[in-house]
């Protein structure tokens, strides 16, 4: 499984700019950017608090999932 951060989406609806998202919320260019991007290894507390409170939503909306992948397993794994 995998997360992923939504923040693109969520900017897009608000049309919201990175510059306007750093003005806002005072989190840096560059740790919006890989959130933009879903490209962060790791992401604070604080920082999913000030994206939650900009955005008025819960943090299911700004970070997901993936579904695990379904092995499908065949009679060749057997042996």
């Amino acid at each position: 499984m995998k997360l992923h951060c939504r923040l693109s989406t969520l900017m897009g609806q608000h049309r919201l700019s990175i510059q306007n998202v750093h003005e806002k919320t005072k989190l840096s260019r560059t740790t919006i950017s890989n959130l933009y991007n879903d490209k962060a290894t790791r992401i604070n507390y604080e920082t999913i608090e000030k994206l939650c409170s900009l955005f008025e939503c819960g943090i299911a909306e700004l970070l997901c999932l993936d579904e695990p992948q379904k092995r499908s397993y065949s009679k060749d794994d057997e042996r």
